[in-house]
């Protein structure tokens, strides 16, 4: 890896750990039981996919980490808060930023949904197939790191409302978390293999 980047981070391993961590965040801020978040925890335990090569993770990859340059809005300026930029599997941050992205008629999901089903955005499924053409990677297996996604949004939010519920911070936004974070492991579930 260019720029002395093979220093940083473990690739070797890296979704098992990815998966294991956020299991455990789950379990640590789980109040009350979601069927659907265990399901989905032990299927993504259960079926990790063998990793393409190890690239640059920007590891909370969202449109909402992005600047578009205000002439063309169709092309990033900037990217921000690389605090855990990590190196490992390239899908994991397509997984992420795919989590919160809505075809037109579904409901965006997390803190700050993002606008993708308003007209002028691609479709997930045609986001990742230009994802696909530009890296020249193949993408057969995706769902797994879509479920994957979903769940890490999921248990990020889950974390908040575990904060709220707890009393360390006030903020009444943060009432309505625990119900969010189960829709997104449910919806998390509806995507695993019968």
């Amino acid at each position: 890896m260019p720029l002395g980047l093979d220093a940083l981070g473990k690739p070797d391993g890296f979704m098992e750990r990815q998966v294991r961590g956020w299991t455990q965040r789950y379990e640590r801020a789980r109040t009350h039981d979601v069927a659907a978040a265990e399901a989905v925890a032990k299927w993504l335990a259960e079926s990790l996919p063998e990793s393409p090569p190890a690239t640059l993770l920007h590891n909370d990859w969202r449109l909402d980490n992005m600047a578009l340059d205000p002439a063309d809005p169709g092309r990033c300026i900037a990217v921000y808060d690389w605090d855990m930029c990590t190196v490992g599997d390239p899908f994991a941050d397509v997984g992420t930023v795919f989590a919160s992205w809505a075809n037109p008629g579904e409901v965006g999901f997390g803190a700050t949904p993002m606008p993708t089903h308003l007209p002028g955005w691609l479709t997930r499924e045609a986001a990742l197939e230009r994802y696909a053409a530009r890296s020249g990677r193949d993408v057969g297996g995706f769902d797994y790191y879509l479920v994957f996604g979903i769940f890490k949004m999921a248990v990020v939010l889950q974390q908040i409302y575990f904060r709220y519920a707890r009393g360390q911070t006030q903020d009444a936004r943060f009432a309505g978390m625990a119900q969010v974070a189960q829709a997104m492991f449910e919806s998390a579930a509806t995507r695993l293999p019968a």
